[in-house]
């Protein structure tokens, strides 16, 4: 099993196909098959080097001392670029998708020069859930909680039952049984009393960088669901501040673009890869 060593981490990570490399982070909850298995990785890896990585406190990453120290967007943004330079990756392309582009837009701002472009799905730059701190506070929470000294199968009917924010359009898509498979087989691989620590540590930044964006060099994809409520602002704030910057929103769909329509997905990446 490939594996990083990083300070309080194993990082889990997974290549497939050759060319130019794209490194690929996920969102909350997720882990590399967000991307494998709706066939996403499978498509780029014709013409790309594909590496996905499992973030710290997700998939079949580890977390390895007990403070479970790490669970930052700084020291996560610090995991990309250590994984490139493990593999012998100069510059990459770099795919992410909601938590994971918080990460990915960390890295962007300081490393922005080793990235041949930026791909952002249903994103924002601010990590905080709230503006002001005792609302992300209860937030952090009440995510954490969600998670905390539960087991995948009271979890995963919970997603059903309440679908709020992230799963609303999953039941729409085109194929919503195959949708919900996804998500299943995703979740169930992470831990969700590490998910819980993840949701306390990481979500505590109110801001969304501004200044830091705007020198942002690389080409740059800013994707989202037409129907990605809570990300249409913070994806409107990317389009407009970072200089060379592709704006898609996708018709009908939701926060999980690649699970409910992989096909077109796949064909937004490709067109954004492709336009040089």
């Amino acid at each position: 099993m490939p594996l990083l060593e990083r300070a309080g981490a194993r990082i889990y990570y997974e290549e497939v196909g050759e060319g130019d490399a794209i490194l690929t982070n996920h969102g909350l909850s997720e882990n590399g098959t967000y991307w494998s298995l709706p066939g996403v990785t499978d498509a780029l890896a014709r013409d790309y080097r594909v590496v996905s990585m499992d973030m710290r406190a997700h998939g079949r990453s580890e977390i390895t001392d007990g403070a479970r120290a790490g669970l930052d967007a700084d020291t996560m943004a610090e995991d990309i670029g250590a994984l490139a330079d493990a593999l012998g990756i100069e510059r990459f392309h770099l795919l992410t998708h909601a938590t994971g582009g918080m990460v990915a837009l960390n890295y962007a701002r300081k490393h922005h020069a080793r990235l041949l472009s930026l791909m952002l799905t249903d994103t924002g730059s601010a990590t905080a859930i709230a503006p002001d701190e005792r609302t992300a506070a209860r937030l952090r929470e009440a995510f954490a909680n969600h998670f905390q000294g539960k087991t995948w199968s009271e979890l995963l009917p919970s997603f059903r039952s309440s679908p709020e924010p992230f799963m609303t359009r999953l039941s729409a898509a085109p194929r919503p049984t195959q949708a919900w498979a996804f998500v299943d087989a995703i979740m169930q691989r992470g831990n969700p009393d590490e998910l819980a620590a993840f949701c306390r540590s990481f979500y505590t930044d109110p801001d969304p960088h501004v200044d830091e964006l705007r020198h942002i060099s690389c080409r740059t994809l800013v994707l989202l669901g037409e129907h990605d409520t809570l990300f249409i602002e913070p994806s409107e704030l990317l389009a407009k501040e970072i200089p060379n910057a592709k704006h898609v929103v996708m018709e009908s769909l939701g926060h999980m673009t690649a699970l409910e329509a992989p096909d077109r997905l796949i064909a937004e990446l490709h067109a954004f890869l492709e336009d040089r």
